[in-house]
């Protein structure tokens, strides 16, 4: 059933041309210097056939949830997900979404200085200037009013978000949301889902914080459960 994506106008900029990219599960909310719709959907194509050949030969890379060990000579965006899966101690398709909004990013910065994909939650950024990102945390009074500053030195960056109460993703916690920060935008995705894991209620958080502070690559983590707000790491946060 389709579910209005409300909280993608959080990260739109009047600067870029914004536009959506669907092939079957995947929906890319993309914004760039130019409208790059024809290129991001080839990629999406690209990536999402390697994902798939694999996931048919190695049944197990898609439906464990702890992590895995792939071939030297996998494909790389499987040898990333299966390295940002180990960091967490998820299963590497924990990371899908961040590793397919990265790998679709990278490629198109070629042709765009500021490229911003937003994968079901999970963002990867480049650009040439400041970004404001919003957190979108479902139900929470906070939902819609934080948002994360990015400054250009920090780019590239993956900041991305699992939720307990929010969306189809599966999560064993109770969070309305958890945001990883990460140069790696597959290591961000991997590592928000671990930390939702083990969020049952507020005072969860501090474990949650912990936990991604111990994940070498983490720069920041944001955790909102009801109107309690935890944060860790270099995160520079704004209210809207």
């Amino acid at each position: 059933m389709y579910q209005p994506r409300t909280y993608r106008k959080c990260h739109e900029s009047a600067d870029l041309v914004s536009f959506t990219v669907s092939v079957k599960e995947t929906n890319l909310f993309i914004s760039a210097k130019s409208d790059l719709e024809r290129k991001a959907r080839k990629l999406v194509l690209k990536y999402r056939s390697i994902l798939e050949k694999y996931v048919d030969g190695h049944p197990t890379f898609l439906t464990s949830l702890k992590p895995v060990e792939v071939e030297a000579d996998a494909p790389l965006i499987i040898r990333d997900m299966a390295a940002a899966a180990g960091k967490a101690g998820v299963g590497p398709m924990a990371s899908v979404a961040g590793a397919v909004a990265e790998y679709v990013g990278e490629e198109l910065s070629k042709y765009s200085p500021d490229v911003i994909i937003e994968n079901g939650g999970d963002i990867y950024l480049r650009s040439t200037q400041e970004r404001l990102i919003g957190i979108y945390a479902g139900l929470s009074p906070l939902s819609g009013k934080l948002g994360i500053q990015i400054a250009p030195n920090d780019y590239p960056c993956g900041v991305c978000t699992s939720s307990g109460t929010v969306g189809h993703s599966l999560s064993f916690g109770k969070a309305d949301a958890v945001t990883i920060i990460a140069p790696s935008a597959t290591l961000a995705d991997a590592v928000a889902t671990a930390c939702a894991n083990i969020v049952q209620t507020a005072a969860d958080i501090e474990k949650g914080l912990e936990l991604a502070s111990e994940v070498d690559g983490v720069t920041g983590a944001i955790i909102i459960v009801g109107d309690r707000v935890g944060v860790q790491g270099t995160v520079r946060l704004k209210h809207l």
